[in-house]
């Protein structure tokens, strides 16, 4: 780099001819005097002219105080003039002079003896008007002022960013003394600072000149290791009165109270967004290892790198837990998550089987005391209490878990179990805020798990008790083939009150039932069993299908205001027909050999319940070979598409004569049946069979 701040190639010669003043010289307009030792002026500058008015050609030759000085000066001038010249030692001072149009200015005055090769003696005075000097010192001295004096950090670094200067608050910014800044590079004193960006930076505003204004960076300096800091910078570029880069100038501000304000509000507006989140996302179902599942998606990875959700055991169950001092915890692990950690995953209880947490463990802590355990910094000897085993706490070494976090769920003042976290990637450790917001998380979360254990109790109650009502039949009864599913409701709702049957009849006829309980639960499960056992005994008076839905409208106005529909029919193989009768169900389907599948246009009648609305009987062929598809609205209802296009989408799976029963079951369960449906499905499909000669 050339000595003027210019880069410079190799081998390039200096430039020629004049070179133009410093711009402080300009300032002063400095001019120059020499005389002879009778003080007869022999030389005088540009700038002299400028300064008194006289042209060269009247200056020469005179004597300087005549010329220059007023009268009353004269002996004082003459005086110190002869001291300089005998003494050889310098005088400054200020005199009013003498302007050639007749004005007077205070004239700043430096005299000094001078020398030639021969041994001449002369006089040099060097002079500057004094209103001029005086501005430049008190700009100077201003300026030396704002730079010691200012809070703000200033640096100077010439074209190969190096300091050239520093002030006291940069100095203390940076905990180094100004002068090892000087010669050395950004790097060579901060060797923490990551100064790649800022180098470049610098660079570029050297060549463009565009500064750069409140640019942020962070890092450690010696003035403080321990903690971080953040700095506003700007930078712009230096020139001299010729336009020669001399470098960048760079301004420095801490801001790291404002910094650190920010990151807190921007945490603190991120951990609000977690908890919406977990709001909208946690016990969106009533499925326990569901909601499970959604808490740990939650925490990964805006709070922990790996999450586990850990129930106990007795709680599942619906038992009230309490563990001794010394007593391991009976578990059931329901979900764990990882954010790119597969040693993580492998080292994770399995979710779903029934575990003995040993009583040394952290989570185990945590569910027997109801208390947070927190561990910031994790260490070697922490792994083991952490993991489930040592082969588990080698993985968790190896994955670079650094900071653990355990927080217990707890729901109506019973602990259900814990929120397990750890940190991997992120690499800052868990602090009282993530405790705040993991609790936070943990108690939301424990209502909805706690509300799903105990529907999940009531819904496998109801379950059970529906399945033991609902009928187990032949496959082969009263000359018809006959297939049937029942398919609870998903998660969202509880067990409802769907049931079929299949019913011998005297002479080789057989009723078919599928009918619907409107509600759902054990109230609807048991409401169920009541119709069904009154279908039975009905049916075995072989009455009418009408006659018979009356009796059980009757019957069903006396069941607490209960409502249910009904579809009833009777195959007789002899005659080769169906009765049927509609009460307020959805139609059944025939198939028929040849004949696309079509919905039977049925009289719809009135629910069970509403009372006094007749129910008619409509007769229909069903022959050899010839199907009935009998079902609940849970197969084909959905809220979002119209309910005939879900009928349409029926009969194409339909269309399949071919098509056994049971995979025609298993067909339309698979593609119809939503898994989130709220309704529950009775599925009832009869063939009738050729008979035999």
């Amino acid at each position: 780099m050339g000595a003027a701040g210019i880069p410079a190639s190799e081998g390039r010669e200096p430039p020629r001819g004049a070179v133009r003043p410093s711009g402080l010289l300009d300032e002063l307009g400095m001019a120059s005097v020499v005389t002879d030792t009778e003080g007869r002026i022999v030389l005088w500058s540009p700038q002299a002219e400028e300064l008194f008015g006289y042209t060269a050609q009247e200056a020469l030759g005179q004597y300087a105080a005549h010329l220059m000085i007023h009268e009353q000066h004269v002996h004082l001038v003459a005086k110190l003039f002869a001291d300089v010249m005998e003494t050889g030692q310098s005088w400054a001072g200020a005199f009013p002079v003498r302007h050639k149009d007749g004005g007077t200015k205070l004239v700043e005055f430096r005299n000094m003896r001078l020398l030639d090769d021969r041994g001449d003696v002369y006089a040099l005075g060097l002079c500057a008007d004094q209103e001029t000097v005086r501005r430049l010192d008190r700009d100077v001295a201003l300026s030396t002022r704002m730079v010691s004096q200012s809070p703000i950090g200033l640096a100077v670094l010439d074209t190969e960013l190096r300091y050239v200067s520093v002030n006291p608050a940069l100095e203390q910014m940076n905990g180094v003394p100004a002068a090892e800044h000087v010669g050395r590079k950004i790097g060579e004193v901060l060797p923490h600072l990551d100064v790649t960006a800022f180098e470049t930076a610098a660079l570029e505003v050297m060549r463009t000149g565009t500064p750069l204004v409140d640019q942020h960076t962070v890092g450690h300096t010696p003035a403080d290791p321990d903690n971080e800091h953040a700095w506003s910078v700007s930078l712009y570029r230096l020139e001299d009165a010729n336009a020669t880069v001399l470098g960048v100038a760079s301004s420095v501000l801490d801001v790291t109270e404002h910094h650190r304000a920010t990151v807190a509000a921007e945490a603190a507006r991120r951990r609000l967004a977690l908890v919406a989140d977990a709001s909208a996302r946690i016990g969106t179902t009533l499925d326990l290892d569901r909601t499970a599942r959604e808490l740990a998606g939650v925490a990964v990875p805006e709070l922990a790198d790996v999450a586990a959700v850990d129930l106990l055991e007795a709680v599942v169950q619906g038992r009230p837990s309490t563990l001794r001092p010394a007593e391991p915890a009976v578990m059931r692990p329901l979900a764990v998550e990882a954010a790119g950690v597969p040693e993580a995953l492998r080292a994770a209880d399995p979710p779903g089987q029934v575990a003995h947490y040993a009583p040394e463990r952290l989570v185990t802590e945590c569910v027997r005391t109801g208390r947070p355990v927190l561990v910031s910094r994790v260490g070697p000897g922490d792994l083991a209490r952490i993991s489930r085993s040592p082969e588990a706490a080698v993985l968790l070494g190896r994955a670079g878990v650094h900071s653990y976090l355990a927080v217990p769920l707890i729901a109506r003042g019973e602990v259900l179990g814990a929120l397990d976290l750890k940190r991997v990637g992120n690499p800052e450790p868990f602090g009282e805020d993530d405790l705040l917001l993991a609790r936070e998380l943990a108690a939301r979360a424990a209502v909805q798990i706690d509300n799903a254990r105990w529907y999940q109790d009531a819904r496998n109650t109801a379950l059970t008790l529906q399945r033991s009502l609902l009928p187990s039949h032949p496959s082969v009864t009263g000359g018809l083939e006959v297939a049937s599913r029942y398919q609870p409701a998903g998660a969202t709702a509880e067990v409802g009150g769907d049931w079929f049957d299949v019913i011998p009849l005297d002479g080789g006829k057989t009723a078919l039932v599928v009918g619907d309980v409107m509600g759902s639960g054990i109230n609807a499960a048991a409401t169920m069993g009541r119709l069904r056992t009154a279908t039975n005994t009905l049916a075995s008076l072989d009455l009418d299908p009408a006659r018979l839905l009356e009796h059980l409208d009757r019957i069903t106005q006396d069941l607490d205001h209960s409502i249910a529909t009904c579809v009833y029919a009777v195959h007789d193989p002899r005659l080769g027909q169906c009765r049927i009768a509609n009460a307020g169900h959805l139609p059944p389907v025939r198939l028929r050999a040849g004949r696309p599948p079509e919905l039977l246009e049925l009289p719809t009648g009135a629910p069970l319940g509403v009372g006094g609305v007749a129910f008619s009987t409509t007769t229909v062929d069903l022959g050899p070979g010839d199907r009935l598809v009998l079902y609940t609205d849970g197969l084909v209802e959905t809220r979002q598409h119209p309910l005939d296009e879900r009928l349409d989408a029926l009969l194409d799976l339909l269309d399949c004569p071919d098509c056994p029963l049971e995979e025609a079951c298993d067909l339309l369960l698979r593609t119809l049946h939503q898994p989130d449906n709220s309704d529950d499905v009775a599925l009832l499909i009869a063939r009738v069979q050729t008979p035999e000669h």
